[in-house]
């Protein structure tokens, strides 16, 4: 019987911890769409249809940029892309997110560069076109701007 009290008290104690922990967890938040694609203007260095995608924890948030149509004019190594992201905010202004994460590419692979850090705010809306990415490659800096609307929409963030 002391055997049966105790297995039932350790049962009530995890039970109740765990009800605790559920309390007290952070809410989890999101951003939708979790991707939006573009067609990007890169002057003479290319362009073509780009996928963004974007995550976000509370009022850090993230932004991948990945493009088929645009590829690496030589070998780059992993991390070697200064990138800043600018996207246009709906009601006026701008929010930046920058970085200097890439995976390693050879010649002709596609660009991806990212995630991208940034902060944001509850409600935030945000949209590619009107923005730019701008990619410093061995002091050399690309900019490329979406010649239209994302689809399907901006990003907005909770």
């Amino acid at each position: 019987m002391k055997g049966m009290r105790i297995g039932s008290g350790a049962a009530l104690a995890v039970g109740a911890l765990a009800v605790a922990g559920l309390a007290l967890a952070p809410t989890a938040v999101a951003v939708s769409p979790q991707s939006a694609a573009i067609i990007a203007d890169c002057g003479s260095f290319g362009g073509g249809e780009a996928t963004l995608t974007a995550t976000q924890d509370g009022a850090a948030a993230t932004l991948t940029v990945n493009s088929s149509a645009i590829t690496a004019p030589i070998a780059l190594a992993q991390d070697s892309i200064q990138s800043t992201l600018t996207l246009v905010k709906a009601g006026g202004g701008t929010t930046v997110f920058t970085g200097t994460k890439n995976p390693a590419m050879a010649a002709g692979d596609t660009v991806t560069v990212g995630p991208l850090d940034g902060t944001v705010a509850s409600g935030d809306r945000l949209e590619a076109y009107g923005g730019s990415l701008q990619m410093t490659v061995f002091g050399i800096t690309i900019t490329c701007t979406a010649t239209g609307p994302q689809s399907p929409g901006p990003f907005v963030f909770d």
